[in-house]
């Protein structure tokens, strides 16, 4: 895919991979051997018929592929750009074997942004609502794929999110040049057209319990907040100034728009020698958002080689190309402090890679050896947890770890009603499978609702 010039993208937010052309995705479309048993539904969280949307791309009708990835997703242009792809979907493309995947989210992407471009206008939206209310917790991936999917089914549903803007780790986690918020504002307005109602500001388990919203008629709930806690290496001097967690820093730069303080109100310290401790997208969404707010150096930070980091593949490349430097094999120890209690370096173990742990890379172990780097500022981005505002209030609502709710595979909890999904249950994850999450829940919902009614006969 075409990409902005690194060093031009490096300084500023603007978004970094173009897209396909027209006739790039004309071309790639007729790669696809339309497989009479497709492996790539498969490995689709949201089942998309991924044949059929590209079937339809290379006939020229684009219009018609984007309904076809609607029926099942109200999110492609987003899912276009952030979707692991090349784990799932791609992944599983016969083409793969010998010779490059089709590439699939790249022309979900391009049938979400040629509706934009062609300005086609927007089909009108006739749903006859049922009048049954159904109330959902978190305007994040789980929380507005169940939302879309009970409102295609008639339900009156209201959405109650805690932030000032919808969209969860859409909005607060990911950076605008992955992701613009144009975007994410756009597929979030198509939703509302379905009569889904966003209530913002909104903190259940504070301004409202779940108690109160079943007495006010909700049939049912479905809970899919997120897990935006952060995690802790426990280590010395975690605690000292100008040291982040990649949560909050993203979410100062990407929703409170840190970036241009003080037009907004929200700071953020900006760096010369920044170390991002960690190897997941989000640890590169925080090293390249240091090196935009102006770093002269970002540091990844990360106990594994390349090879065993869980971030895509892309955002390794592009973090390359944006100069930042890999430090691999390289595990904290410890934050050294200056003497106004500001960070100055830290100090790491060099490690070497043994036999496979549970997750079934090669475990991590000190060599013995250590080192120090000079950085004036340590992102942590190992990890999210829970919150546990909402779940501490709900009473005989079964838990396991950190706070996550315990749900089966259709996001029933403990608690007949009351259903859960996303990253509140599994842990952090990816955004595609919060959204399945969110899609089978609705499913148990509409059946649930449905059983509830043949009982009262």
């Amino acid at each position: 895919m075409r990409a902005r010039d690194p060093e031009k993208r490096r300084r500023d937010f603007k978004e970094v991979a173009l897209g396909l052309t027209q006739a790039q995705a004309l071309k790639e479309a007729k790669r696809c051997l339309q497989c009479k048993k497709p492996r790539c539904v498969a490995g689709c969280p949201v089942e998309i018929d991924i044949p059929r949307f590209i079937a339809a791309i290379r006939e020229d009708d684009f219009k018609g592929g984007l309904e076809v990835i609607r029926k099942c997703n109200m999110l492609p242009a987003v899912c276009g750009r952030v979707c692991p792809q090349e784990n799932q979907c791609q992944g599983r493309c016969i083409l793969g074997k010998k010779s490059k995947p089709v590439a699939i989210g790249a022309l979900e992407r391009f049938a979400a942004d040629y509706e934009v471009t062609s300005k086609a206008p927007d089909a009108p939206v006739s749903i006859e609502p049922n009048g049954i209310k159904i109330a959902v917790i978190g305007a994040g991936p789980a929380g507005l794929t169940a939302a879309a999917d009970l409102a295609k089914l008639s339900y009156d549903i209201t959405i109650f999110e805690a932030l000032h803007e919808p969209g969860g780790v859409l909005t607060y986690g990911i950076p605008e040049f992955r992701l613009p918020k144009k975007i994410i504002h756009r597929e979030i307005e198509r939703i509302k057209k379905l009569g889904v109602k966003i209530l913002l500001n909104w903190v259940v388990g504070r301004t409202q319990t779940l108690d109160e919203l079943f007495e006010e008629g909700f049939k049912a709930v479905f809970i899919g907040v997120g897990a935006g806690a952060p995690k802790y290496m426990k280590i010395p001097g975690e605690n000292l100034n100008n040291v982040y967690f990649a949560s909050e820093f993203l979410t100062r730069v990407n929703l409170m728009k840190a970036d241009q303080f003080p037009v907004y109100d929200t700071p953020v310290k900006r760096a010369n020698k920044v170390a991002v401790v960690g190897g997941g997208n989000v640890a590169m969404d925080a090293a390249r958002t240091a090196m935009r707010l102006g770093a002269e150096k970002v540091y990844i930070v990360y106990r594994r080689t390349e090879e065993e980091m869980p971030c895509r593949l892309e955002e390794v490349e592009h973090a390359k190309e944006e100069a930042i430097e890999l430090m691999v094999l390289a595990n904290p120890k410890e934050i050294i402090s200056d003497e106004r209690g500001y960070v100055k370096a830290i100090k790491c173990d060099r490690m070497v890679l043994c036999e496979p742990d549970e997750s079934g890379r090669r475990k991590p172990e000190c060599s013995g050896e250590e080192f120090v780097l000079e950085v004036d500022q340590v992102i942590m981005a190992i990890g999210q947890t829970s919150n546990p505002i909402l779940v501490r209030s709900v009473n005989g609502l079964n838990t396991w770890g950190a706070g996550y709710i315990v749900t089966d595979n259709e996001g029933r909890t403990s608690i007949p009603g009351i259903f859960a999904g996303g990253d509140i249950s599994t842990g952090a994850a990816t955004v595609i499978s919060a959204m399945g999450a969110g899609k089978r829940a609705a499913r148990a919902i509409d059946s649930y609702i449905k059983e509830l009614s043949l009982a009262k006969k």
